[in-house]
């Protein structure tokens, strides 16, 4: 079972978010070792520095942020060859569908919108587990 566990990194600056992902993951019995970022600098430093372990990493990513956005975070992730070919899923409010199309274009497995009710979001993250043990991770 050990090598079903995948490493995620959430990387997001809302604390609320933060608490709800942990109370999703909670609820849906998600025992996948869980590391957070506030930002897009904070989370290259994480992954660059080895404190999200490179096997079976996983990482779900706001797109609002402070300092480093998440847009930028997903141009710095596809230059750099070392994590060019992390698993990027984004997690954001953002309806805007150039974030969309320019997130798609740097290569994301998926684009899930931030449900706005904690059933929803426990829904969402349910629905994330099932995808993530169904799918075979690269690296």
């Amino acid at each position: 079972m050990k090598e079903q566990m995948l490493n995620i990194l959430l990387v997001e600056d809302d604390e609320v978010d933060v608490m709800n992902v942990r109370r999703a993951f909670d609820a849906n019995r998600i025992s996948n070792p869980l590391f957070t970022a506030s930002n897009g600098e904070e989370a290259l430093q994480m992954l660059r520095g080895g404190q999200v372990p490179r096997e079976r990493r996983l990482v779900l990513l706001d797109l609002n942020m402070p300092r480093m956005n998440g847009i930028e975070f997903l141009h710095a992730v596809r230059a750099d060859p070392e994590l060019a070919r992390t698993t990027v899923v984004v997690l954001t409010t953002s309806t805007d569908e150039r974030d969309r199309v320019e997130a798609f274009n740097l290569n994301v497995a998926g684009y899930i919108l931030k449900p706005v009710t904690f059933g929803n979001f426990c829904e969402a993250m349910s629905t994330l587990n099932k995808y993530w043990s169904l799918v075979e991770m690269a690296e």
